[in-house]
């Protein structure tokens, strides 16, 4: 048993996608940032379809090195072959999406981390751990990268691996184009040629476009040049035809290329082809290393590539296993599919990334999003509320001590300092959007009319809002504060932040079992999504059954539920965790005002020092928290 499905090699940047589509590269104002590279991408895509892959790479000893290596940990790739360059930066391409047929895209390698990787950077041992191994072109362009990749191609033989090229021809980084020329996907070279035919003989399935071909066969005839590849190499050949989808060739190249394998295509509108056939060849990897037939891996590749032209950026666009299986079983409903409310509900749930590899069943969260509550303490000042938040995020960082599970709620207005501190420590951080107490719904003034504020959140941040609702509201009400909550879920899904829902109905009138349930589906049926459930606690088990059920009907891949607190004293918070922890959707709990409140007004008032107030923070927050895993444990052992 190998402990990897396949390792890639090569390439591996950071892609600045223009975010102006229909507009030059030199007009494009705003970014977004994400991994990129074939065989970066085609590692994520990979491990996205449920297989275990991991990448053999460089990146700089800096900023982008960095996120390269997080994001594939998110991505669930082994990073076990990434090395970090002490002297070279990491790799940049700046991109865009001009039209359909045009791209525009300026590569920066120079003396780039990844072009360094050399013979000593490859390990049999990381080799053998792998069922195959997958090289791209542009690593045999240069004889140091060459000579690192025909070590590892030599450690696949020894081990039993099987081993496949991505032609990957980008002229420009053979050094047989300019640097604007980065779109170009062909210009005839003897000597690119020559070398790829070199190596072509390693390899057990070799993919590339029809024009990749031409530079490995040395001629513009398809056929001809499939022939030649043919000639010198007895691997399947997988030969890209764009709209025409693609097919495999096992033995003998015939004189027609529809008298190849080919597997179900997909009629999708193009959007964006860039990184296309990185997704490709993962839904590729995946039947090939499954040990699928030839027309159901292309199906699989095909549908991938589908999902890639389809939407905005390369990794980002890749299905996951569960969505692919929901697309080949439903079919295409509409050509652009991302406009498919549907995939996309899928795609986003299934592919949204929080610390891959921790264990985050249960949330224990230390909520000091407060604002009304501290105005109205005697002696607070909007300078005293901030520092008092740094004290709560001590405390919380102090419960935490490094480990996986923990959290915070806490707002922008007073509690900016802290908010911003909490970045990267590895807490779940929630952010507040509602105007404290309001009803109907209004939110802070900072997003904006438009709600275009979020764009400035970080990555981490979760939106959350309060909606004081209830299923007894008038129809006005309702509709109103409907609207609201469904703009800010839109664009919080526009700007890939995670979303979370809060509702207290019995602050509004008198609640039942079905209360809540009921209005969980009211907010179901106006097409929004929560990533996140924040509900007051119930007091029977049918309530939370049937709020529960409520979820699970329209969203099986919701994050789940937090318990709120309410400012309830210790016994009765106890008393709610203990029919709360019973369900597995109920995640943990928010609570603030019984962690801060009485500290908070003793602080303002000048009774007690910071050190005491975030030990007695501190204190109450891992007492909560014990409390909850007791009752989590107690509920496991019962149910078990």
């Amino acid at each position: 048993m190998k402990s990897l499905d396949v390792i890639t090699i090569g390439r591996s940047s950071v892609d600045l996608y223009g975010l102006q589509v229909g507009g030059r590269l030199e007009d494009m104002g705003s970014f977004n940032k994400y991994i990129g590279g074939s065989p970066t991408n085609i590692a994520c895509g990979a491990a996205r379809l449920g297989l275990k892959s991991g990448l053999i790479t460089r990146v700089g000893d800096e900023h982008m090195g960095r996120f390269i290596r997080e994001q594939l940990t998110r991505e669930g790739v082994d990073v076990g072959g990434v090395v970090t360059d002490p002297e070279r930066l990491t790799a940049l391409v700046l991109l865009g999406i001009r039209d359909e047929d045009t791209f525009p895209l300026i590569f920066y390698r120079e003396n780039c981390a990844d072009m360094a990787l050399c013979e000593d950077d490859i390990r049999r041992d990381y080799i053998a751990s792998a069922r195959a191994v997958v090289v791209t072109g542009t690593h045999l362009s240069n004889p140091r990268t060459e000579a690192a990749v025909l070590k590892a191609l030599g450690f696949a033989r020894e081990s039993g691996a099987r081993a496949a090229l991505d032609i990957d021809y980008r002229p420009n980084l053979w050094g047989v184009a300019g640097h604007g020329e980065g779109e170009s996907r062909f210009v005839a070279s003897r000597e690119v040629t020559q070398k790829l035919q070199s190596t072509l003989h390693l390899f057990d399935l070799i993919v590339g476009t029809e024009e990749e071909f031409h530079i490995a066969g040395g001629t513009a005839d398809t056929v001809a040049a499939l022939k030649a590849v043919r000639a010198v190499s007895s691997a399947t050949l997988v030969c890209k035809r764009g709209a025409k989808g693609a097919v495999a060739f096992e033995g003998a190249i015939p004189d027609n290329l529809d008298a190849g394998i080919s597997g179900e295509g997909f009629p999708i509108e193009v959007f964006n082809v860039l990184g296309a056939g990185d997704g490709f060849f993962s839904g590729l990897l995946k039947g090939w290393l499954d040990g699928e037939d030839w027309p159901t891996s292309l199906k699989y590749a095909n549908a991938c590539g589908a999902f890639a032209v389809s939407r905005h950026g390369c990794t980002p666009a890749y299905p996951s296993l569960e969505e692919l299986e929901f697309f080949l079983k439903r079919g295409v409903k509409r050509s652009d599919l991302r406009n498919d409310q549907a995939v996309e509900q899928i795609h986003w749930s299934t592919n949204r990334h929080r610390n891959h590899g921790q264990d985050w069943s249960d949330y224990r969260i230390f909520a000091f999003d407060h604002r009304i509550q501290l105005e109205q303490m005697p002696g607070y000042t909007l300078e005293k509320g901030g520092a008092f938040k740094e004290l709560c995020l001590q405390a919380a960082v102090q419960v935490q001590a490094g480990r996986s599970g923990y959290g915070i709620l806490c707002d922008n207005r007073i509690g900016r300092k802290a908010l911003h501190a909490a970045s990267g420590a590895g807490l779940w951080i929630g952010r507040p959007c509602e105007w404290p107490g309001s009803r109907p719904l209004t939110l802070e003034p900072e997003l904006g009319s438009d709600y275009g504020g979020l764009a400035e959140w970080g990555r981490d941040n979760v939106v959350k809002v309060l909606c004081f609702c209830h299923s007894d509201d008038d129809a006005a009400t309702r509709a109103d504060q409907e609207a609201t909550v469904k703009r800010l879920f839109e664009a919080s899904r526009r700007n890939n932040l995670e979303f979370l829902l809060e509702i207290i109905p019995s602050k509004v009138g008198p609640v039942n079992d079905e209360t809540t349930a009921i209005l969980i589906r009211q907010f179901y049926e106006i097409g929004v999504f929560p990533d996140w459930w924040k509900l007051e606690p119930m007091k029977t088990a049918t309530g939370w059954s049937n709020a529960i059920a409520a979820i699970e009907e329209n969203d099986r891949h919701t994050r789940g539920i937090v318990v709120l607190g309410l400012d309830a004293p210790e016994a009765e918070l106890a008393a709610s965790f203990e029919v709360a922890a019973g369900f597995s959707l109920v995640r943990g709990f928010a609570v603030g005002r019984t962690i801060f409140g009485d500290v908070a007004r003793a602080w303002m008032n000048g009774e007690i020092k910071d050190a005491a107030a975030v030990e007695e923070m501190a204190r109450r927050y891992r007492r909560l928290s014990s409390i909850w895993d007791e009752a989590r444990t107690a509920a496991r052992e019962k149910a078990a």
